[in-house]
């Protein structure tokens, strides 16, 4: 018996995997340099009877389909990076050659069952880079070198290739996961538990396993879903951007090689995370010959020829965000006097986000954990819209009291979602609609900025203007995309939107008669698809109701007209135009109501007027805001009549 025997034997009771799988590994090398020297007894390999699990290299071998002959050579080239005694055997096999690297024309002429196709640049051994050979010394001259990743993976440590490190990432599931996407899980499942088709790297023949598509809104309930999913069936879940796929052909080849090769030794399921991405070029030909168990996270759906699973994941209906709320918060949550169904209904977050902000925020009471809810999309919103920060109350806003009563009825209905929707089942009847849209029409400066400004301020929102010059795209698909961005953003963080001047974006769709017509009526019926399917507060204004295409107004909740102030509501704007610090002196509202202008010029009027006093020095009067009034009427065009400024000084 030989001494490598001997240790074998020792240590053939031991229960340890790793252990058993090193003990196979020296059995492996002696019966290699028995082979070598001439000698062709056979070397008995416990470790392997033993083992609950297979050893690595048997398990690597119907991995890749390997033959007898190529699991020997791949032991060869591992065992004299591992076995000095196999280093220099294999060294004075090859005449006493200074590297002690074996070559293909050795492993011809003494391993069993030899065959040429081995080391072919199609076989498992070069394709999969399981082997690295320098083809340019000769093909059995070449010296045969064990891949870095392949061969700690036969030492027993099954660790992610370096190369792909810091592009796959490795997705746990998740603590918290909401009902529906539980239930996703356990019908994803299957797919991934079936052995991976690994067995397709080493030939082409091989029927591809199904893809599962995961769309919808919920990119981070996607990859909770899919982690689940993959750890029901035994597995780990990797994610990979689809920006991080190369688009050179020969790159992308190399990357999809590894991918696949690391797919099969880790067990794993990839997530190709593409979001918005165009499904064609690089990206396509990568998920058409993905290997193993995939699955594709998407916004929306998308073609291909491969058979796919298709299953949709949104972010949780507001009763569902109640009950994650409720497991987050724990004892926290008890108490909590409808609070929580004001979170709930108002904000539209994933189940991880939920589980982040509630675990940061617990113990930091309501205000603070309503603040860090709104301010959860700001970031995104900021780049398509302007954020106006709301401080106007009702008692700033002047108008009759039928459009106040409006007002105050959208502020209601937004305030109480979660009440009519969920508890009282309305939501039932279909989830189209559940949003509140209002339209403000009026002149300029008749208050409809300022009473948006009111409602967001009453309902504790941030209130996003959007910018029609960010969102409006002359290129084909880019509006619909922006304006997918900006309702995205504004419902998760709970935020009111403020179209201004809707008319320009909201227009009537026109005849066809280039393409031109016909993209901006695809764009405005997205719009109109849009706004019925946003559940959160918008808000638009117009100067001309009329130029607004009628299918739109029908979908609207709230249309409130916003008259030109009459003299008692124009009195009523400049009592409240000064602020009480403001110093003033002789100012008669009563007068200063017969000028014909409406709530903003007066506004405008108000404070030139101030920055004239402050000036000279002195406070307010009424000389100071006739100047600043006439200003106003040349800038707007119209001057003043005589008899609007009568008897002011």
């Amino acid at each position: 018996m030989t001494p490598a025997t001997q240790t074998l034997e020792a240590r053939s009771t031991a229960p340890n995997w790793c252990q058993a799988n090193q003990e196979l590994l020296i059995a492996e090398f002696a019966r290699l340099r028995g082979r070598l020297a001439g000698k062709d007894a056979e070397y008995p390999i416990e470790p392997a009877n033993a083992m609950e699990q297979p050893a690595a290299i048997d398990r690597l071998t119907a991995l890749f389909r390997l033959t007898s002959f190529e699991r020997d050579i791949l032991l060869l080239a591992a065992g004299v990076e591992m076995d000095s005694a196999l280093a220099a055997q294999c060294a004075q096999a090859q005449g006493g050659s200074q590297s002690f690297a074996p070559t293909f024309g050795l492993a011809l002429a003494e391993l069993a069952d030899p065959h040429w196709s081995a080391l072919t640049p199609a076989g498992p051994l070069r394709r999969l880079r399981l082997i690295k050979v320098d083809a340019a010394r000769g093909l059995t001259s070449a010296p045969l070198r064990v891949d870095e990743r392949i061969l700690h993976y036969l030492a027993g440590i099954n660790l992610l290739d370096p190369t792909l490190a810091s592009l796959l990432i490795p997705v746990p599931p998740h603590q918290i996961i909401a009902e529906e996407h539980l239930a996703l899980s356990r019908n994803v499942a299957p797919y991934f538990g079936s052995i991976p088709a690994a067995s397709s790297l080493a030939t082409t023949s091989d029927a591809q396993a199904p893809i599962v598509h995961l769309y919808g809104d919920d990119a981070d309930g996607q990859r909770d879903t899919a982690a689940l999913a993959a750890a029901l069936a035994g597995r780990q879940l990797f994610a990979l951007r689809a920006e991080e796929i190369p688009s050179d052909a020969s790159a992308l080849e190399q990357f999809l090689l590894l991918v696949n090769r690391e797919s099969a030794l880790l067990d794993a399921v990839l997530l190709v995370e593409c979001g918005t991405a165009n499904f064609a070029g690089a990206l396509r030909s990568f998920i058409d010959r993905l290997a193993g168990p995939a699955a594709v996270a998407s916004r929306g759906p998308f073609q291909t020829s491969r058979t796919m699973a298709r299953y949709e994941v949104n972010k949780p209906v507001p009763a569902e965000q109640k009950r994650l709320w409720q497991q987050t918060l724990g004892v926290a949550a008890q108490n909590s006097n409808g609070f929580l169904d004001n979170l709930a209904g108002q904000f539209r977050m994933s189940a991880r986000a939920i589980h982040a902000t509630g675990s940061l925020y617990a113990d930091a009471g309501p205000g603070v954990l309503w603040s860090s809810c709104r301010a959860a999309a700001q970031p995104r919103l900021e780049e398509l819209a302007q954020c106006i920060v709301p401080a106007a109350a009702w008692d700033d806003l002047i108008l009759p009291d039928a459009q106040k009563n409006i007002l105050r009825q959208i502020a209601a209905q937004a305030r109480h979602r979660m009440k009519v929707y969920e508890t009282w089942g309305f939501a039932t009847k279909g989830r189209r609609g559940l949003g509140v849209s209002a339209l403000f029409a009026g002149e300029s400066g008749t208050g409809k900025t300022l009473a948006a400004e009111v409602l967001a301020h009453q309902l504790d929102l941030d209130l996003y203007r959007i910018d029609l010059s960010s969102v409006v795209s002359k290129y084909i698909g880019e509006t619909e995309k922006n304006l997918r961005q900006v309702f995205d953003a504004a419902e998760e963080a709970g935020a009111a939107l403020l179209f201004d001047e809707a008319d320009a974006l909201f227009g009537k769709r026109s005849d066809v008669k280039d393409s031109h017509d016909r993209y901006a009526n695809i764009e405005v019926s997205y719009l109109l698809q849009r706004m019925e399917a946003y559940q959160g507060l918008a808000i638009l204004t117009t100067n001309l109701k009329s130029a607004l295409d009628r299918a739109f107004q029908r979908r609207l909740r709230f249309i409130v007209e916003f008259p030109f102030p009459s003299p008692a509501e124009r009195e009523a704007i400049w009592r409240r135009a000064f602020p009480p610090a403001a110093p003033t002196d002789g100012i008669d509202p009563a007068a200063l109501a017969q000028l014909k202008l409406p709530g903003g010029s007066i506004r405008n009027i108000a404070l030139n007027a101030a920055f004239l006093a402050a000036e000279a020095n002195r406070p307010v009067a009424m000389a100071h805001i006739l100047e600043a009034a006439h200003q106003e009427a040349e800038k707007n065009g119209r001057p003043l009549a005589e008899a609007e400024t009568r008897g002011w000084i």
